[in-house]
């Protein structure tokens, strides 16, 4: 029987970035996630972006996690009328401003900039959308749920989070949809973790389900042996540091950042970590950073052990060599060091940041070294610098590369192919399943593999609606 219930895709539908997905149920909308697509102009999206949805009619928003593509059009729905209540985990509650205030900063500081351009050439100037103030009302409506709770956030809805193993507060939506006759479950996988990622456990294994939306970032490939990846990055910086050069790693502030930490901490403690000086070049990775630390003693133990952590330790006293850069005087100092230091800055694709900055100063040195620790998508300058370019512009000015550039995929905190699999075949009930979070090649190789072990996955295409 149905529960007279409809879900929209309306983000991250035959792509990666941009979460975001409609329920309607007994006359209630509520979201799940509520993304950015990354990868443009963000100040041009913004301000051309439009809702499909009255953001006042939305009666709740159920969140995932907290990284930008999956939250980061929170504020603009804030801005635009939406006063319901926010579901997420502990985890997700203490980042997330963190990471929606460092979006809304970088908007204005774009717009502002944008704006005396267009002044000067006597071109409209533009209103903010948005306005941090929408940011901080955010937070107000956070209604924190553990893991392994029930709540019900709308009539007719039950909600639980589990552990995805993602990074920290990220959680599988489990929801149950009752009508008036029947009772449908429908999970949402959100961003399903790498189980060899250090710190964070194995994404939780889902019992039963009737509908399922599945990520699919890595459906056409899995990463290589945890212990290859780590060789492979000591050989990379041990390289750099022969040649005398610096190395740039971009790397998202939120999770891998952290995770580089602690592999530079493991590489330090092993006696093979041959640069001086380790620069955390972000002030929000800083401020995650803060919190990952507060977490630390309740992170997989096996994992702390390897780097000597002991309660109460800091990470500086496991990273001696560890200098944080706050402000930009922080940030364009690191410019007169040449050579015998790592520096770690976002954004993760290079498509803003700080990290611009530096590959503008230091990509066309043949002595320095630019290390891809993660996945870059279409349309950024992360992606054209390991799609082979020669070649780029920076702020409008030709850049050419010569810097030895390095793709470490291992890094992912996404589950590879054989995981996805895994994780999709342990599920009980014969779901209907619908691959997110992927771009169509990757779908499509895993959709196969899928249909091999006996599922058959749907790739859903923007702003397809089901009916159940």
């Amino acid at each position: 029987m149905p529960v007279n219930a409809s879900l929209t895709f309306l983000g991250a539908a035959r792509q990666v970035t941009g979460s975001c997905y409609l329920l309607k149920m007994n006359q209630q909308q509520f979201l799940l996630d509520c993304g950015m697509v990354q990868g443009a102009d963000q100040v041009r999206e913004w301000h051309k972006f439009r809702f499909p949805f009255k953001p006042k009619d939305i009666d709740a928003v159920i969140l995932s996690h907290a990284h930008i593509d999956h939250s980061g059009l929170l504020p603009l729905l804030v801005a635009k009328g939406f006063g319901g209540k926010i579901y997420c985990t502990p985890g997700t509650a203490e980042l997330l401003p963190v990471l929606l205030k460092d979006s809304v900063n970088l908007y204005l500081k774009d717009l502002e900039w944008q704006n005396r351009k267009a002044a000067r050439a006597g071109k409209k100037i533009y209103e903010p959308v948005m306005s941090l103030q929408d940011a901080e009302r955010v937070s107000d409506l956070v209604q924190v749920l553990g893991y392994h709770k029930r709540a019900f956030p709308l009539q007719g809805v039950e909600l639980e989070f589990a552990d995805a193993g993602h990074i920290l507060g990220s959680a599988i939506v489990q929801l149950w949809l009752k009508g008036k006759q029947a009772m449908k479950k429908l999970v949402f996988s959100g961003d399903l973790g790498n189980p060899a990622t250090v710190l964070l456990p194995a994404p939780t294994e889902v019992d039963q389900a009737d509908i399922v939306l599945m990520e699919s970032t890595y459906g056409n490939r899995n990463h290589q042996p945890l212990d290859n990846t780590i060789e492979e990055f000591a050989t990379a910086l041990e390289q750099a540091y022969n040649d005398g050069g610096n190395v740039f790693i971009p790397a998202f502030a939120l999770g891998r950042s952290q995770e580089i930490l602690y592999y530079l901490a493991l590489l330090h403690r092993q006696g093979r970590l041959k640069q001086r000086l380790v620069f955390l070049d972000s002030p929000m990775a800083i401020s995650i950073t803060r919190i990952y630390s507060e977490y630390l003693h309740r992170l997989e133990q096996a994992d702390l052990d390897k780097i000597g952590y002991k309660k109460g330790m800091t990470l500086e006293q496991l990273l001696p060599m560890l200098k944080v850069s706050e402000t930009v005087e922080d940030s364009t100092a690191i410019n007169r060091v040449t050579h015998g230091a790592i520096i770690i800055a976002g954004s993760g694709m290079c498509n803003g940041g700080r990290i611009v900055h530096h590959l503008k100063h230091n990509l066309w040195k043949n002595t320095n070294h630019l290390i891809f620790v993660g996945f870059q998508a279409r349309g950024t300058l992360g992606r054209r610098l390991v799609d082979g370019e020669k070649r780029v512009k920076i702020f409008g000015q030709d850049t050419v590369v010569k810097a030895k550039l390095h793709t470490i995929g291992g890094f992912s905190a996404h589950a590879g192919q054989t995981e996805l699999v895994r994780w999709a075949t342990a599920i009980g009930g014969a779901p209907e399943f619908y691959l997110v979070h992927g771009e169509p090649e990757a779908q499509q190789v895993l959709q196969e593999v899928l249909a091999e072990a006996g599922i058959q996955a749907q790739i859903p295409e923007q702003g397809q609606q089901i009916l159940f």
